[in-house]
């Protein structure tokens, strides 16, 4: 397997939001990297996405114009599969679907050279169940990163059953190599961390919303000008730790079972799936984003989220 050093090349397969904004991270620490995709479509949706990407980074001094190009010159595109033969490290952002992917890593992963590291950007799939059509599933493991990739820190690497612990460290090694935040999953557990949290904290919202004790825009700003604040500094076990350990106990002992154990969507949330209003991607979510609202809110995220990311990385 190949060494940290020796990773030069990277493909990615799939030009999505996730895969385009992967790329221009590679590219900015100085890899050499190709975004694969099946269709012309997806190539241009891509090369949109990157030219969006680092107009943002270019708007707030994140990038200069030196930089930029740079970036840009350093990622290349293909429908071409047997770029998997050339690829040193590969990441996989295709579509959300355990068929689909099982698919992919059966040809791509006989395509790769032996000594090549290949991980999947799956947010909670199970990687033992992928790596059983990955040929030499020991250097195979998850690489979860987290939407928008090119801006939040954090990326999970996860094991799976075969996984070797020399891939492990490496796709370890590699994300600090790009100046993002690793933590390592261990056991394979459906959604990893930061989804299993993620929807702990959603079950709960929607619970909170159906059952009326808050509208969608007081739980929102709960967790913005409260919570949100507070775990953007320290953790829940670093809160509990400053907080006291007895206080929490003792709140603990009643709240815990008024919480939701709901083990199905809840229906603030169903409704809106059965209605087709998928958010921001149509216009319509639990807010409403006609006239331009969506690229308004992206370019809002995006603009915060970069402040936020900066005090986080002046703290590491």
């Amino acid at each position: 397997m190949l060494k940290l050093p020796d990773i030069k090349k990277i493909v990615i397969a799939g030009a999505g939001l996730m895969g385009a904004s992967m790329a221009q991270i590679f590219a900015r620490w100085g890899y050499s990297v190709t975004l694969y995709d099946i269709s012309a479509e997806g190539i241009e949706k891509g090369k949109n996405l990157i030219t969006i990407n680092q107009r943002a980074l270019l708007d707030q001094n994140e990038v200069s114009e030196s930089l930029s190009r740079e970036v840009v010159s350093r990622i290349s595109y293909t429908m071409e599969k047997d770029v998997f033969g050339e690829a040193d490290f590969v990441i996989e952002a295709i579509v959300e679907n355990m068929k689909v992917k099982l698919d992919f890593w059966k040809e791509a992963s006989n395509l790769a050279s032996d000594d090549a590291v290949l991980t999947t950007n799956t947010s909670g799939l199970s990687i033992t169940e992928m790596a059983a059509a990955v040929r030499k599933p020991e250097r195979f493991c998850g690489m979860h990163w987290v939407n928008p990739p090119h801006i939040v820190p954090l990326v999970e690497v996860i094991d799976g059953e075969k996984t070797a612990e020399e891939t492990i460290q490496i796709v370890y090694d590699i994300a600090l190599s790009v100046h993002k935040h690793p933590v390592v999953v261990h056991g394979d557990p459906r959604g990893f961390l930061l989804n299993r949290l993620q929807y702990a904290l959603l079950r709960e919202a929607l619970y909170i919303v159906e059952k009326g004790y808050a509208s969608v825009k007081d739980v929102d700003d709960v967790m913005k000008y409260g919570l949100g604040m507070r775990y953007a500094c320290i953790g829940p076990f670093e809160t509990v730790d400053l907080g006291g350990l007895d206080t929490f106990f003792r709140i603990g002992s009643y709240l815990f079972a008024e919480l939701s154990d709901a083990k199905g969507v809840l229906e603030p949330l169903a409704e809106l799936y059965r209605e087709g209003a998928y958010g921001t991607k149509t216009g319509k979510g639990f807010y409403d984003y006609s006239n331009g609202g969506a690229e308004r809110k992206i370019e809002k995220r995006d603009k915060d989220f970069l402040k936020v990311a900066k005090c986080l990385y002046e703290g590491l």
